[in-house]
Protein backbone atom coordinates (compact mmCIF):
# COMPACT_ATOMS: atom_id res chain seq x y z
CA UNK A 1 0.00 0.00 0.00
CA UNK A 2 2.96 2.58 1.28
CA UNK A 3 4.82 2.19 -2.41
CA UNK A 4 0.91 2.21 -4.23
CA UNK A 5 0.19 5.47 -2.33
CA UNK A 6 3.88 7.06 -2.65
CA UNK A 7 3.18 6.38 -6.77
CA UNK A 8 0.10 8.41 -6.60
CA UNK A 9 1.52 11.13 -4.71
CA UNK A 10 4.02 11.69 -7.03
CA UNK A 11 1.66 11.24 -9.87
CA UNK A 12 -0.43 13.73 -8.10
CA UNK A 13 2.76 16.38 -7.81
CA UNK A 14 3.48 16.10 -11.47
CA UNK A 15 -0.13 17.70 -12.16
CA UNK A 16 -0.65 19.86 -9.51
CA UNK A 17 3.09 21.96 -11.15
CA UNK A 18 0.34 23.04 -13.70
CA UNK A 19 -2.45 24.58 -11.60
CA UNK A 20 -3.76 28.12 -12.17
CA UNK A 21 -1.84 30.62 -10.48
CA UNK A 22 -4.16 31.76 -6.81
CA UNK A 23 -6.68 34.52 -7.67
CA UNK A 24 -4.86 38.45 -6.50
CA UNK A 25 -6.50 38.36 -3.68
CA UNK A 26 -5.20 38.44 0.36
CA UNK A 27 -7.50 36.46 1.40
CA UNK A 28 -7.01 32.87 1.54
CA UNK A 29 -9.26 30.48 1.02
CA UNK A 30 -8.59 27.32 3.36
CA UNK A 31 -10.68 23.94 2.47
CA UNK A 32 -11.05 21.84 6.11
CA UNK A 33 -11.91 18.25 6.14
CA UNK A 34 -15.27 18.35 8.44
CA UNK A 35 -16.93 14.62 9.63
CA UNK A 36 -20.70 14.59 8.79
CA UNK A 37 -22.88 12.48 10.63
CA UNK A 38 -25.87 12.98 9.21
CA UNK A 39 -26.80 15.59 11.48
CA UNK A 40 -27.12 18.79 8.98
CA UNK A 41 -29.52 21.35 10.08
CA UNK A 42 -33.02 21.59 8.58
CA UNK A 43 -32.41 23.58 5.77
CA UNK A 44 -28.67 23.20 5.80
CA UNK A 45 -26.27 21.00 5.51
CA UNK A 46 -22.76 20.09 7.40
CA UNK A 47 -20.99 22.26 4.98
CA UNK A 48 -22.89 25.21 5.40
CA UNK A 49 -24.71 25.90 8.15
CA UNK A 50 -24.86 28.81 11.11
CA UNK A 51 -21.45 27.89 12.53
CA UNK A 52 -19.57 27.77 9.35
CA UNK A 53 -21.23 31.08 8.80
CA UNK A 54 -19.95 32.34 12.42
CA UNK A 55 -16.15 31.05 11.80
CA UNK A 56 -16.05 32.84 8.82
CA UNK A 57 -16.84 35.78 10.42
CA UNK A 58 -14.66 35.43 13.44
CA UNK A 59 -11.15 34.75 11.17
CA UNK A 60 -12.38 37.20 8.52
CA UNK A 61 -9.80 39.94 9.82
CA UNK A 62 -7.19 37.44 9.55
CA UNK A 63 -7.52 37.13 5.75
CA UNK A 64 -8.72 33.71 6.08
CA UNK A 65 -12.14 32.26 4.52
CA UNK A 66 -12.90 28.84 5.39
CA UNK A 67 -14.72 26.07 2.98
CA UNK A 68 -15.38 22.79 5.00
CA UNK A 69 -15.44 19.81 2.94
CA UNK A 70 -17.24 16.78 4.59
CA UNK A 71 -16.87 12.91 4.64
CA UNK A 72 -18.79 10.30 6.42
CA UNK A 73 -17.22 9.54 9.66
CA UNK A 74 -17.34 6.26 9.47
CA UNK A 75 -14.47 5.21 6.70
CA UNK A 76 -13.14 8.69 7.02
CA UNK A 77 -9.57 7.40 7.04
CA UNK A 78 -10.16 5.19 3.83
CA UNK A 79 -11.30 8.80 1.78
CA UNK A 80 -8.45 10.24 3.74
CA UNK A 81 -6.17 7.86 1.82
CA UNK A 82 -7.58 8.54 -1.47
CA UNK A 83 -7.96 12.43 -0.95
CA UNK A 84 -4.58 11.59 -0.48
CA UNK A 85 -3.06 9.60 -3.22
CA UNK A 86 -5.46 11.66 -5.93
CA UNK A 87 -3.98 14.83 -4.30
CA UNK A 88 -7.23 16.21 -3.90
CA UNK A 89 -6.68 16.63 0.08
CA UNK A 90 -8.24 19.45 1.93
CA UNK A 91 -5.96 21.93 3.45
CA UNK A 92 -6.65 20.34 6.91
CA UNK A 93 -7.24 17.11 7.58
CA UNK A 94 -7.66 14.85 10.52
CA UNK A 95 -7.44 11.25 11.70
CA UNK A 96 -7.08 9.45 14.63
CA UNK A 97 -5.06 6.93 13.49
CA UNK A 98 -1.38 6.67 14.00
CA UNK A 99 -0.34 4.66 11.54
CA UNK A 100 -2.36 6.79 8.85
CA UNK A 101 -0.51 9.38 10.01
CA UNK A 102 2.89 7.62 9.96
CA UNK A 103 2.24 6.84 6.58
CA UNK A 104 1.32 10.06 5.12
CA UNK A 105 4.29 12.02 7.17
CA UNK A 106 7.50 8.98 6.47
CA UNK A 107 6.66 9.05 2.79
CA UNK A 108 6.56 12.55 2.16
CA UNK A 109 2.82 13.49 2.35
CA UNK A 110 2.23 16.11 5.23
CA UNK A 111 4.40 19.88 5.64
CA UNK A 112 6.37 20.68 8.48
CA UNK A 113 4.39 22.85 10.89
CA UNK A 114 6.99 24.07 13.21
CA UNK A 115 7.98 26.92 10.97
CA UNK A 116 4.82 28.43 11.00
CA UNK A 117 4.11 27.94 13.93
CA UNK A 118 7.39 29.59 15.14
CA UNK A 119 6.37 32.79 13.14
CA UNK A 120 3.02 33.42 15.58
CA UNK A 121 5.46 34.16 17.96
CA UNK A 122 6.07 32.57 21.92
CA UNK A 123 2.98 32.69 24.35
CA UNK A 124 1.23 31.42 20.59
CA UNK A 125 -2.46 29.44 21.16
CA UNK A 126 -0.72 26.33 20.08
CA UNK A 127 2.23 25.91 22.12
CA UNK A 128 0.28 27.29 25.03
CA UNK A 129 -3.02 25.39 25.03
CA UNK A 130 -2.12 21.90 23.02
CA UNK A 131 1.80 21.99 23.36
CA UNK A 132 2.05 19.13 26.26
CA UNK A 133 0.95 16.66 23.79
CA UNK A 134 2.37 17.87 20.41
CA UNK A 135 5.85 15.44 21.08
CA UNK A 136 3.19 12.54 19.18
CA UNK A 137 3.13 14.59 15.72
CA UNK A 138 6.84 15.24 15.82
CA UNK A 139 9.48 13.18 13.86
CA UNK A 140 12.74 14.12 13.87
CA UNK A 141 12.35 17.12 14.58
CA UNK A 142 9.36 18.09 12.25
CA UNK A 143 6.22 18.88 13.52
CA UNK A 144 4.26 17.47 10.87
CA UNK A 145 0.73 17.46 12.79
CA UNK A 146 -0.89 18.92 16.09
CA UNK A 147 -2.58 16.93 18.21
CA UNK A 148 -6.13 17.70 19.60
CA UNK A 149 -6.20 17.92 23.33
CA UNK A 150 -8.79 16.00 24.77
CA UNK A 151 -10.91 17.00 27.61
CA UNK A 152 -12.03 15.15 30.82
CA UNK A 153 -10.21 12.05 30.95
CA UNK A 154 -12.87 9.11 29.54
CA UNK A 155 -12.64 5.88 29.15
CA UNK A 156 -12.40 4.64 25.92
CA UNK A 157 -15.96 2.62 26.24
CA UNK A 158 -18.49 2.16 29.00
CA UNK A 159 -21.03 -0.89 29.95
CA UNK A 160 -24.64 0.18 30.45
CA UNK A 161 -27.55 -1.98 31.80
CA UNK A 162 -30.92 -1.97 32.18
CA UNK A 163 -31.58 -0.67 35.45
CA UNK A 164 -35.32 -0.87 35.55
CA UNK A 165 -35.33 -4.52 34.15
CA UNK A 166 -32.71 -5.09 37.34
CA UNK A 167 -35.63 -3.72 39.51
CA UNK A 168 -38.28 -5.63 37.67
CA UNK A 169 -36.65 -8.79 38.00
CA UNK A 170 -35.27 -8.67 41.57
CA UNK A 171 -31.78 -8.48 40.56
CA UNK A 172 -28.20 -6.69 41.84
CA UNK A 173 -26.23 -4.44 39.73
CA UNK A 174 -23.69 -7.25 38.60
CA UNK A 175 -20.08 -6.42 39.42
CA UNK A 176 -18.14 -9.39 37.65
CA UNK A 177 -18.49 -11.07 34.18
CA UNK A 178 -19.94 -13.99 35.76
CA UNK A 179 -22.54 -12.02 37.04
CA UNK A 180 -23.71 -9.98 34.27
CA UNK A 181 -23.55 -13.02 32.57
CA UNK A 182 -26.19 -14.58 34.22
CA UNK A 183 -27.81 -11.54 34.37
CA UNK A 184 -28.22 -11.76 31.09
CA UNK A 185 -29.92 -14.87 30.62
CA UNK A 186 -32.16 -13.88 33.01
CA UNK A 187 -33.07 -11.01 30.65
CA UNK A 188 -33.54 -13.10 27.85
CA UNK A 189 -35.67 -15.90 30.79
CA UNK A 190 -37.91 -12.77 31.64
CA UNK A 191 -38.17 -10.82 28.02
CA UNK A 192 -38.01 -13.47 24.69
CA UNK A 193 -38.50 -10.45 22.57
CA UNK A 194 -35.87 -8.33 24.27
CA UNK A 195 -31.65 -8.26 22.86
CA UNK A 196 -30.20 -8.63 26.29
CA UNK A 197 -26.94 -7.47 24.67
CA UNK A 198 -26.96 -5.20 21.72
CA UNK A 199 -23.89 -4.81 19.37
CA UNK A 200 -23.39 -3.40 15.89
CA UNK A 201 -21.18 -4.27 12.95
CA UNK A 202 -19.22 -0.83 12.41
CA UNK A 203 -16.14 -1.80 10.69
CA UNK A 204 -14.37 0.87 12.35
CA UNK A 205 -14.36 0.42 15.76
CA UNK A 206 -14.30 -2.33 18.05
CA UNK A 207 -16.49 -0.63 21.05
CA UNK A 208 -18.74 -3.34 21.47
CA UNK A 209 -16.58 -6.28 22.31
CA UNK A 210 -13.17 -4.93 23.29
CA UNK A 211 -13.36 -4.66 26.95
CA UNK A 212 -15.33 -7.46 27.67
CA UNK A 213 -12.59 -9.61 25.49
CA UNK A 214 -9.36 -8.09 26.87
CA UNK A 215 -10.43 -8.79 30.35
CA UNK A 216 -9.51 -12.32 29.83
CA UNK A 217 -5.92 -11.47 29.10
CA UNK A 218 -3.51 -10.86 31.40
CA UNK A 219 -0.13 -8.43 30.48
CA UNK A 220 3.10 -9.82 31.30
CA UNK A 221 5.02 -6.50 31.42
CA UNK A 222 4.48 -2.50 30.25
CA UNK A 223 6.09 -4.01 26.75
CA UNK A 224 3.55 -6.48 26.51
CA UNK A 225 1.04 -4.41 27.05
CA UNK A 226 2.57 -1.71 24.29
CA UNK A 227 3.18 -4.86 21.78
CA UNK A 228 -0.42 -5.95 22.15
CA UNK A 229 -1.98 -2.16 22.70
CA UNK A 230 -5.84 -1.92 22.40
CA UNK A 231 -7.29 -3.06 19.00
CA UNK A 232 -4.11 -6.43 18.93
CA UNK A 233 -5.21 -7.20 22.27
CA UNK A 234 -7.69 -9.59 20.81
CA UNK A 235 -4.74 -11.75 19.17
CA UNK A 236 -3.09 -11.67 22.90
CA UNK A 237 -3.24 -14.95 24.48
CA UNK A 238 -6.48 -15.42 26.51
CA UNK A 239 -7.93 -13.41 24.42
CA UNK A 240 -9.98 -16.34 22.38
CA UNK A 241 -11.66 -17.87 25.67
CA UNK A 242 -13.78 -14.39 25.62
CA UNK A 243 -14.29 -14.70 22.09
CA UNK A 244 -15.74 -18.20 22.40
CA UNK A 245 -17.68 -17.05 25.21
CA UNK A 246 -19.34 -14.30 23.07
CA UNK A 247 -19.72 -16.85 20.34
CA UNK A 248 -21.85 -18.70 22.70
CA UNK A 249 -23.54 -15.93 24.03
CA UNK A 250 -24.52 -15.28 20.23
CA UNK A 251 -25.63 -18.54 19.32
CA UNK A 252 -28.51 -18.34 22.72
CA UNK A 253 -29.66 -15.57 21.49
CA UNK A 254 -27.96 -13.03 24.12
CA UNK A 255 -26.57 -10.89 21.62
CA UNK A 256 -28.49 -9.70 19.01
CA UNK A 257 -28.57 -12.17 15.56
CA UNK A 258 -27.98 -9.29 13.14
CA UNK A 259 -25.37 -7.08 14.66
CA UNK A 260 -22.32 -8.34 12.15
CA UNK A 261 -24.73 -6.96 9.30
CA UNK A 262 -25.85 -3.54 10.89
CA UNK A 263 -22.60 -1.32 9.60
CA UNK A 264 -24.20 1.76 10.01
CA UNK A 265 -25.36 1.04 13.67
CA UNK A 266 -28.90 1.72 11.98
CA UNK A 267 -30.14 -1.35 13.79
CA UNK A 268 -28.41 -1.06 17.14
CA UNK A 269 -29.73 2.87 17.40
CA UNK A 270 -33.31 1.76 16.91
CA UNK A 271 -33.25 -1.34 19.05
CA UNK A 272 -31.93 0.48 22.07
CA UNK A 273 -33.74 3.81 21.43
CA UNK A 274 -37.01 1.81 21.86
CA UNK A 275 -36.10 0.06 24.97
CA UNK A 276 -35.46 -3.20 23.66
CA UNK A 277 -32.22 -3.71 25.12
CA UNK A 278 -30.95 -4.82 28.16
CA UNK A 279 -27.10 -4.05 28.21
CA UNK A 280 -24.50 -2.09 25.58
CA UNK A 281 -20.76 -1.34 25.64
CA UNK A 282 -20.20 1.41 23.76
CA UNK A 283 -18.84 4.93 23.63
CA UNK A 284 -18.52 6.34 26.73
CA UNK A 285 -21.24 8.47 26.78
CA UNK A 286 -23.10 7.70 23.53
CA UNK A 287 -26.06 6.25 25.48
CA UNK A 288 -26.99 10.33 26.10
CA UNK A 289 -28.36 9.95 22.37
CA UNK A 290 -31.09 7.52 23.33
CA UNK A 291 -31.70 8.33 26.83
CA UNK A 292 -34.02 11.16 26.18
CA UNK A 293 -36.77 8.71 24.36
CA UNK A 294 -36.74 6.45 26.99
CA UNK A 295 -37.00 8.22 30.19
CA UNK A 296 -38.41 11.77 29.27
CA UNK A 297 -42.46 12.01 28.97
CA UNK A 298 -43.61 15.63 28.08
CA UNK A 299 -40.23 17.42 28.89
CA UNK A 300 -39.81 15.44 32.19
CA UNK A 301 -37.96 12.62 33.22
CA UNK A 302 -40.12 9.86 34.65
CA UNK A 303 -38.26 6.66 34.77
CA UNK A 304 -34.51 5.90 34.94
CA UNK A 305 -33.79 3.17 32.71
CA UNK A 306 -30.13 2.63 31.55
CA UNK A 307 -27.13 2.80 34.31
CA UNK A 308 -22.93 2.56 34.32
CA UNK A 309 -21.93 -1.13 35.38
CA UNK A 310 -18.38 -1.61 35.94
CA UNK A 311 -18.20 -5.41 35.90
CA UNK A 312 -15.26 -6.75 33.31
CA UNK A 313 -13.59 -8.67 35.72
CA UNK A 314 -10.26 -10.03 34.97
CA UNK A 315 -9.21 -13.22 36.20
CA UNK A 316 -7.73 -11.58 39.51
CA UNK A 317 -10.80 -9.88 40.33
CA UNK A 318 -9.48 -6.77 39.10
CA UNK A 319 -10.74 -4.50 36.19
CA UNK A 320 -8.86 -3.18 33.63
CA UNK A 321 -10.56 0.09 32.13
CA UNK A 322 -8.81 1.62 29.18
CA UNK A 323 -8.92 5.32 29.55
CA UNK A 324 -8.63 8.01 25.87
CA UNK A 325 -5.34 9.03 25.61
CA UNK A 326 -4.55 12.64 26.63
CA UNK A 327 -4.35 13.64 22.77
CA UNK A 328 -6.60 12.57 20.35
CA UNK A 329 -6.82 13.50 16.52
CA UNK A 330 -3.56 13.96 14.64
CA UNK A 331 -4.36 17.69 12.12
CA UNK A 332 -2.26 18.49 9.25
CA UNK A 333 -1.44 19.69 6.15
CA UNK A 334 -1.17 17.70 3.29
CA UNK A 335 1.90 18.41 0.50
CA UNK A 336 -0.67 19.80 -1.64
CA UNK A 337 -1.26 23.03 0.66
CA UNK A 338 2.39 23.72 1.33
CA UNK A 339 1.55 27.14 -0.16
CA UNK A 340 -1.21 27.79 2.43
CA UNK A 341 0.34 26.31 5.31
CA UNK A 342 0.85 29.53 7.16
CA UNK A 343 -3.24 30.35 6.98
CA UNK A 344 -3.46 26.88 8.33
CA UNK A 345 -1.70 27.03 10.90
CA UNK A 346 -3.17 30.77 11.93
CA UNK A 347 -6.82 29.06 11.99
CA UNK A 348 -5.48 26.05 14.01
CA UNK A 349 -3.64 28.77 16.06
CA UNK A 350 -7.22 30.53 16.60
CA UNK A 351 -9.17 27.67 17.28
CA UNK A 352 -7.18 26.39 19.64
CA UNK A 353 -7.81 29.75 22.00
CA UNK A 354 -9.81 28.61 24.86
CA UNK A 355 -12.58 31.28 24.01
CA UNK A 356 -13.21 30.71 20.72
CA UNK A 357 -12.77 26.44 21.12
CA UNK A 358 -15.87 26.98 23.87
CA UNK A 359 -18.02 28.79 21.55
CA UNK A 360 -17.21 26.64 18.49
CA UNK A 361 -18.08 23.45 20.64
CA UNK A 362 -21.22 25.38 22.08
CA UNK A 363 -22.69 27.43 19.97
CA UNK A 364 -21.64 31.66 20.40
CA UNK A 365 -25.14 32.03 22.25
CA UNK A 366 -24.50 28.98 24.57
CA UNK A 367 -24.24 30.05 28.36
CA UNK A 368 -22.31 28.82 31.72
CA UNK A 369 -23.76 27.66 34.77
CA UNK A 370 -23.06 30.73 37.39
CA UNK A 371 -21.39 28.08 39.97
CA UNK A 372 -19.63 25.76 38.19
CA UNK A 373 -18.43 27.95 35.13
CA UNK A 374 -19.62 25.14 33.14
CA UNK A 375 -20.84 25.81 29.68
CA UNK A 376 -24.57 24.93 29.05
CA UNK A 377 -25.05 22.93 25.85
CA UNK A 378 -27.84 23.33 23.77
CA UNK A 379 -29.73 19.95 22.63
CA UNK A 380 -29.64 18.42 19.75
CA UNK A 381 -32.76 19.26 18.63
CA UNK A 382 -32.17 23.16 19.64
CA UNK A 383 -29.04 23.07 17.46
CA UNK A 384 -30.96 22.23 14.66
CA UNK A 385 -33.59 24.46 14.81
CA UNK A 386 -31.06 26.96 15.55
CA UNK A 387 -29.05 26.30 12.19
CA UNK A 388 -26.17 24.59 13.71
CA UNK A 389 -24.90 20.99 12.80
CA UNK A 390 -25.60 19.13 16.27
CA UNK A 391 -22.16 18.01 16.84
CA UNK A 392 -20.41 21.17 17.06
CA UNK A 393 -17.17 19.24 18.33
CA UNK A 394 -16.81 18.15 15.32
CA UNK A 395 -15.33 22.14 14.13
CA UNK A 396 -13.47 22.23 17.29
CA UNK A 397 -10.02 20.03 16.12
CA UNK A 398 -7.41 21.31 18.07
CA UNK A 399 -8.10 22.04 21.52
CA UNK A 400 -11.00 20.23 23.67
CA UNK A 401 -9.05 20.80 27.54
CA UNK A 402 -11.25 23.83 28.98
CA UNK A 403 -10.63 24.37 32.87
CA UNK A 404 -13.50 22.76 33.72
CA UNK A 405 -12.45 19.46 32.41
CA UNK A 406 -9.65 18.83 35.47
CA UNK A 407 -12.00 18.57 38.19
CA UNK A 408 -14.83 16.74 39.61
CA UNK A 409 -17.56 19.01 39.76
CA UNK A 410 -16.61 20.24 36.53
CA UNK A 411 -16.99 16.99 34.38
CA UNK A 412 -20.04 15.98 36.35
CA UNK A 413 -21.53 19.28 35.52
CA UNK A 414 -20.43 18.52 31.82
CA UNK A 415 -21.80 15.52 31.47
CA UNK A 416 -25.07 16.85 32.46
CA UNK A 417 -25.42 20.04 30.71
CA UNK A 418 -28.96 20.12 29.54
CA UNK A 419 -30.00 16.88 29.51
CA UNK A 420 -32.77 16.32 31.69
CA UNK A 421 -33.25 12.59 31.03
CA UNK A 422 -31.54 11.89 34.67
CA UNK A 423 -30.60 13.79 37.77
CA UNK A 424 -27.16 15.01 39.18
CA UNK A 425 -26.92 11.81 40.97
CA UNK A 426 -26.79 9.49 37.76
CA UNK A 427 -24.23 11.48 36.22
CA UNK A 428 -22.09 11.28 39.44
CA UNK A 429 -22.72 7.61 39.66
CA UNK A 430 -21.45 7.79 35.71
CA UNK A 431 -17.98 9.72 36.72
CA UNK A 432 -17.56 7.50 40.02
CA UNK A 433 -18.30 4.35 38.25
CA UNK A 434 -15.75 4.94 35.09
CA UNK A 435 -12.52 5.97 37.31
CA UNK A 436 -12.27 2.27 38.81
CA UNK A 437 -9.50 0.20 36.88
CA UNK A 438 -8.33 3.38 35.18
CA UNK A 439 -5.46 2.36 32.56
CA UNK A 440 -3.71 3.55 30.14
CA UNK A 441 -1.68 1.91 27.63
CA UNK A 442 2.05 2.93 26.44
CA UNK A 443 2.17 5.65 23.83
CA UNK A 444 5.52 6.20 21.59
CA UNK A 445 5.42 8.82 18.67
CA UNK A 446 7.10 6.75 16.29
CA UNK A 447 5.82 2.51 15.72
CA UNK A 448 7.86 0.03 13.55
CA UNK A 449 8.00 0.34 9.65
CA UNK A 450 5.64 -2.40 9.04
CA UNK A 451 3.00 -1.21 10.97
CA UNK A 452 3.05 1.57 8.82
CA UNK A 453 2.81 -0.23 5.31
CA UNK A 454 0.35 -2.93 6.98
CA UNK A 455 -1.43 -1.77 10.71
CA UNK A 456 -4.49 -0.15 9.09
CA UNK A 457 -5.51 -3.45 7.10
CA UNK A 458 -4.60 -5.41 9.90
CA UNK A 459 -6.42 -4.03 12.46
CA UNK A 460 -9.52 -3.95 10.19
CA UNK A 461 -9.25 -7.41 9.33
CA UNK A 462 -9.13 -8.23 13.13
CA UNK A 463 -12.30 -6.80 13.47
CA UNK A 464 -13.73 -9.02 11.09
CA UNK A 465 -12.04 -11.59 12.93
CA UNK A 466 -13.88 -11.11 15.67
CA UNK A 467 -17.05 -10.57 14.13
CA UNK A 468 -17.32 -13.66 12.38
CA UNK A 469 -16.00 -15.94 15.28
CA UNK A 470 -19.16 -14.59 17.47
CA UNK A 471 -21.80 -15.10 14.99
CA UNK A 472 -19.87 -18.44 13.85
CA UNK A 473 -21.80 -21.55 14.17
CA UNK A 474 -20.41 -23.47 17.26
CA UNK A 475 -19.21 -26.50 14.90
CA UNK A 476 -17.49 -23.98 12.76
CA UNK A 477 -15.51 -21.94 15.55
CA UNK A 478 -11.89 -23.94 15.59
CA UNK A 479 -12.12 -24.25 11.64
CA UNK A 480 -12.77 -20.99 11.14
CA UNK A 481 -10.50 -19.53 13.63
CA UNK A 482 -7.53 -20.76 12.30
CA UNK A 483 -8.10 -19.70 8.78
CA UNK A 484 -9.03 -16.49 9.58
CA UNK A 485 -5.75 -16.29 11.75
CA UNK A 486 -3.95 -17.86 9.04
CA UNK A 487 -4.94 -14.61 7.16
CA UNK A 488 -3.96 -12.40 9.84
CA UNK A 489 -0.34 -13.55 9.81
CA UNK A 490 -0.31 -13.50 6.10
CA UNK A 491 -1.35 -9.52 6.66
CA UNK A 492 1.68 -9.03 8.78
CA UNK A 493 -0.27 -9.70 11.95
CA UNK A 494 2.57 -11.50 13.46
CA UNK A 495 5.38 -9.26 11.50
CA UNK A 496 3.53 -6.38 13.86
CA UNK A 497 3.55 -7.65 17.11
CA UNK A 498 7.53 -8.57 16.88
CA UNK A 499 8.39 -4.74 15.24
CA UNK A 500 6.14 -3.40 17.92
CA UNK A 501 8.38 -5.43 21.08
CA UNK A 502 11.66 -4.85 18.81
CA UNK A 503 10.78 -1.36 18.98
CA UNK A 504 9.79 -0.97 22.85
CA UNK A 505 12.88 -2.58 23.75
CA UNK A 506 14.94 0.17 21.64
CA UNK A 507 13.25 2.88 22.70
CA UNK A 508 14.06 2.10 26.39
Amino acid sequence: MKKFLSVLLIAALALTMFSLPALADDTVTLKVMLWDRGDAPAGGTVENSKMTTYINEQIAPLGIQVEFVSTPRSGSDDKLVTWMAGGSAPDIIFTYGQSTFLNFATQGGLVDLAPAIAKLGEGNNIETYVGDVMNMGNIDGKQYALLSKRGAANPRHTAYIRQDWLDELGLPLPTTKEELIDTLYAFKEAKPDCIPWAMNGRTDTEKTYLNFVGSYVDFADLKDEYSYSEGYIVMHEGALEGIKVLNKLYNDGIIGQDFATDTTEDLFKAAVSSGKVGFVLDDNTRIFDYMDALNVEDGAQVRTTFVPVSCFTKADGEIRNPFEYAYGMYVMVPWTSESKVDAAVTYLNWISDPVNAENVAYAPEHTVDEKTGVPVPFTGDELSAMGYKTTLDDFNIVNKHFLFTEEREGVIAGYQGANIFETYDWFAKLYDTIQVGFFRYPTMPMAPEVESQKGDIVKADMISYVYRLISAAPDTFDSLEAELRANLVNAGLNEIIEARGAYYDSVQ
